[in-house]
């Protein structure tokens, strides 16, 4: 007799299964676009009905997923987006890619993940696989999905499969999309890694089983915090070097030129994006349930949570050379997203660097050639909607100060330097477009 885990290993190998995808931002629709491409048919999955609407009508609103691509998708019938979660016994597999933030105390908040995993064990039936792609801290497939699961009453391994592999997204780097980027895969028992490998190795260029669920969620912590405690080494050297008057930008160029034992990490005006500025906390905080302290860890996330307050630190310096305050100064923000040429703007610290400004009595303006208006965040829910200004030599001529938060390449960075009054840049954004100037603070 044909075996559930059987049945299903048959639909992923004929490509007949369909595929779910819980979350239809940055993570989830790239992932929808390697599973179409490898021949499948995918259903999104998401509470936005705004989202859902948008998609169907064959319009991305993330800037790296263009709309014909989704048009594309939809005319052909391979996909379909939805906000009604009965459906989701519809899909065989069901990855979730939804957010997994940090609460105000900034201790892991899962609501996301387990309003997911509710749903889906509304209508789980068997022969399904259900994948967890979201960061989080190990333990969290084991001990927080499976017992929703299990009110279900079917069992894993055997009626399901449930497995975690994380998401690895790069969103707006070209040289890696999700198809080309090797995935780690972690069952819940062998069965579930069997199934989970079957259906990721039709889709991504390599796989990676390893032994346990456990074993992906602590690597993927691994590889943020590893990225977390390095640029908090390079924004903490950037401070010294400073006051040394040293160039770290410099010194970090030319140790790199080392062909061995050495990788470049550059400072900046604080972390941003839904990875790295999350993880490590995510970390620290089961640490603290096996009573053990993440001295290093929490030492880097404190240096780059402080990075902000000492690039307005630089701001009021730079100003105070003209001999103006900062209350009362027009101050014009380069950059909205959180790292360079894309629309992602989560976890940002331009918008930590606005607030900031503003408590000091600064009139901001931003501008962001890839976000013509500022989204909704949860952190900073006041700043939402208000648009982009659009720059000029006359517009950049009226600020008192131009803060450069984001390298964008879109801007003309030759124009803002020779119409603005003095510019902080936190990128080495000037040098590297356009070269030294006497009007760049360095911060």
């Amino acid at each position: 007799m044909t075996t559930t885990k059987e049945t299903l290993l048959k639909k992923l190998n004929d490509r007949t299964a369909k595929v779910g995808v819980m979350g239809l931002g940055y993570v989830g629709l790239p992932l929808i676009q390697a599973y179409i491409r490898a021949g499948f048919t995918a259903i999104g999955y998401d509470v936005d009905a705004k989202k859902v609407d948008s998609l169907n009508a064959g319009s991305s609103y993330i800037e790296h997923i263009p709309s014909q691509w989704i048009s594309d998708w939809v005319k052909s019938g391979k996909f379909s987006a939805t906000s009604d979660m009965n459906r989701l016994s519809d899909a065989d597999a069901i990855l979730i890619c939804v957010p997994t933030p940090l609460n105000e105390s900034r201790d892991p908040d899962l609501y996301y993940v387990e309003e997911s995993v509710k749903l889906i064990a509304k209508t789980l039936r068997k022969g399904q696989l259900v994948v967890l792609e979201s960061t989080t801290y190990p333990g969290t497939t084991r001990d927080v999905m499976l017992p929703i699961l299990d009110k279900a009453g079917l069992t894993v391994g055997e009626d399901y499969f449930l497995a975690y592999s994380p998401e690895r997204e790069d969103p707006g780097n070209a040289d890696y999309s999700s198809a080309g980027i090797p995935k780690l895969v972690g069952g819940y028992d062998a069965a579930s890694a069997e199934v989970a490998v079957a259906l990721y190795e039709k889709a991504i260029v390599k796989i990676i089983p390893v032994s346990s669920c456990e074993v992906a969620e602590a690597a993927k912590v691994v590889e943020n915090t590893y990225r977390s405690v390095n640029i908090a080494m390079v924004n903490e050297l950037k401070i010294i070097f400073d006051k040394m008057g040293i160039d770290v930008w410099e010194v970090i160029n030319a140790a790199k030129t080392k062909p061995f034992g050495f990788q470049a990490f550059f400072p900046g005006p604080g972390l941003g994006g839904h990875c790295i500025p999350i993880d490590p906390f995510y970390l620290s905080w089961v640490a603290r349930k096996y009573s053990l302290q993440t001295r290093f860890i929490e030492l880097a996330g404190e240096i780059n949570i402080g990075m902000p307050k000492w690039v307005v630190q630089k701001v009021l310096f730079a100003l105070n050379k003209q001999k103006k305050a900062l209350n009362g100064s027009r101050i014009l923000i380069l950059g909205l997203a959180y790292k360079p040429d894309v629309d992602d703007c989560r976890e940002s610290p331009s918008f930590v660097l606005w607030e900031q400004l503003e408590s000091y009595g600064a009139k901001v303006d931003y501008h962001d050639p890839h976000c013509p208006s500022a989204p909704k965040m949860r952190e900073h829910p006041q700043f939402a909607g208000i648009k982009s200004v659009a720059i000029s030599p006359e517009v950049i001529k009226q600020y008192d100060c131009v803060l450069i938060a984001t390298d964008h390449k879109k801007v003309d960075y030759k124009m803002v330097v020779e119409n603005a009054k003095i510019i902080v840049d936190s990128r080495n954004a000037i040098e590297k477009f356009f070269g030294a100037s006497d009007k760049v603070v360095k911060a």
